[in-house]
Parts: structure tokens; sequence; C-alpha cells
């Protein structure tokens, strides 16, 4: 089943006055403007804004950039943000559900089962002529509570150990990829045996994903199959892109498990080999 919903549905949704429906506004800028500003800027209306930084993920360190969060955090997080036990929640971005992918994987991964992401984010949301709003949406809090590990996640020996016996995929840049270029991490390289899909080439130039049969002819062609023996990851730079990876391996009926320390972690520990060329 799709995790994706479009802003129509999504329209539809909001007309019905869902009690039961939660849209969370996960817009984020990687050293650009800060999220709350993304959101008083224009939000889809009703949404509530969900901090990427302060409640998807745990303070940056030895874990790597974006690590997993502390559940009582993130508990905390999206009961302030109205999220209620068996709520539907829809989660979006700008444009290209990179936060927004990354909310979906770590909601899913915290137990909440209903998580869909409105594919073309906001631009997407305005390109099909709905009202933007610029007022606070604020919800009775919610009573969600957090199960940690609902869904499965690679540390270094896990992702190290599917890239030799199955696929690990790398969704940065071919020049990160190859070691030509590192502008975020102090280390150039990648995990020895990954393959490169960079994410952009999953989305069209609209920000939406590519068709299923499009994304799944293009994990295909790095070996990335469904079922069989051979387990399938994916990794970026700091485990935000690689939640988006997995998102689309998902639409393509691939089931993948995220190395969420990424990049940023592995090279934490010199010890762990580095690739290039």
């Amino acid at each position: 089943m799709t995790q994706l919903i479009t802003a129509q549905a999504l329209a539809s949704m909001l007309a019905e006055d869902r009690e039961d429906l939660v849209v969370l506004d996960v817009q984020y800028e990687l050293g650009g403007r800060p999220s709350a500003q993304l959101y008083a800027d224009g939000h889809v209306p009703g949404a509530v804004p969900l901090d990427l930084d302060a409640v998807l993920a745990g303070p940056p360190g030895e874990g790597g950039r974006h690590p997993l969060p502390d559940p009582a955090v993130l508990e905390a997080g999206l009961r302030a943000a109205g999220v209620r036990a068996r709520d539907a929640v829809v989660v979006y971005d700008q444009q290209t559900s990179l936060a927004a992918a990354r909310a979906w994987w770590v909601l899913r991964w915290a137990g909440v089962e209903q998580v869909r992401v409105l594919d073309g984010g906001l631009a997407g949301w305005r390109a099909e002529g709905h009202d933007v709003s610029t007022e606070t949406a604020v919800l009775e809090p919610g009573d969600v509570t957090v199960v940690p590990g609902s869904m499965p996640v690679l540390d270094a020996a896990g992702a190290a150990r599917v890239a030799e016996e199955g696929v690990l995929v790398d969704a940065r840049t071919p020049e990160r990829f190859r070691g030509e270029s590192e502008p975020i991490d102090p280390v150039a390289g990648r995990i020895p045996g990954a393959v490169n899909v960079p994410m952009g080439e999953l989305l069209g130039e609209d920000g939406r994903f590519l068709p299923a049969d499009a994304l799944r002819a293009r994990f295909h062609a790095v070996g990335a199959h469904r079922g069989g023996d051979a387990p399938v990851g994916a990794y970026c730079g700091s485990g935000i892109t690689a939640a988006h990876t997995v998102l689309a391996m998902h639409e393509a009926g691939i089931a993948a498990i995220p190395y969420i320390g990424s990049w940023s972690h592995w090279i934490t520990d010199p010890e762990r080999p580095v690739a290039s060329g």
C-alpha cells in the first residue's frame, strides 16, 4: 500500500473535518531558514509544526549528525503537536519530501502506524490551487505512546553486513559517493561495497516521487529486489535522505532498512574502512 497521499486527497480529508487526522509541517532547510520561519511563511491550513532537529533527531555527536531521537523527547513533541493514539498522520515539507520521509520513518519506528507523506509537499499543494495559511494551528495535546524499535534500523555493523551480503544504497550525490567532494562531513568517501542511487534520480521535476515502476527499475538496476535472502539497506550523510530512499523503495515494493547514523556516524570510528573512486 502506498505511503504517499496526493494534495487532492488531503484536501478532501481536511474538508471532512476529521477528528482523527493530524497534519504535521516538517519543513526544513539544512543550514538555512529556521523551520519555524518556514512554517510562519505559509503552511497547509490546520497543520502543526514539528521541528526535525528538536523532535525527530537527537543531538549531533557520536551517533552522527541526526541520530535517533530520545523516545521521551519524541513522545513529548508528538503529544504537543496533538498526535493521539490511532490518529491518521500526514507529514509534509517544502517539496522533495526529504524531511517528511524522515518524519514518516521515525514515527513508524516509534509505533505510529498510520503515517503518510504528502507527495510534492507544500509546493504541490500550492500548485493544485489549495489555500495556504499563516495562522499558527494549535491542537489539544495528544496522548500517543512512543514504542521505540517498532521498525528495524541498521547500525554500522549491520550496514557493513548488508553491503557485503546484499545491497546497501548510498543516496548521496555521485561526487560524494566517489569521495571527490565532501561539503559537510570531515572525511570523504563511502562505505565499501555500497552502490549509488542519488536521491535526485527518484523524483520528477515537480518534486513528486517517480511512478512505482520507474522507481523499481532504478533500484533493480543496482541489484535491489523484492524478496530473496539478500538484505537491502540505505544510508546517506546523516540519515535524512536514507529515510527518503527507504520510502521510495517501499513505493517500489522493496523492503529496506535505513542506517540512521549513516556516513556521519560511520566515520566516527577511524578503524572503519573507507572506499573512494
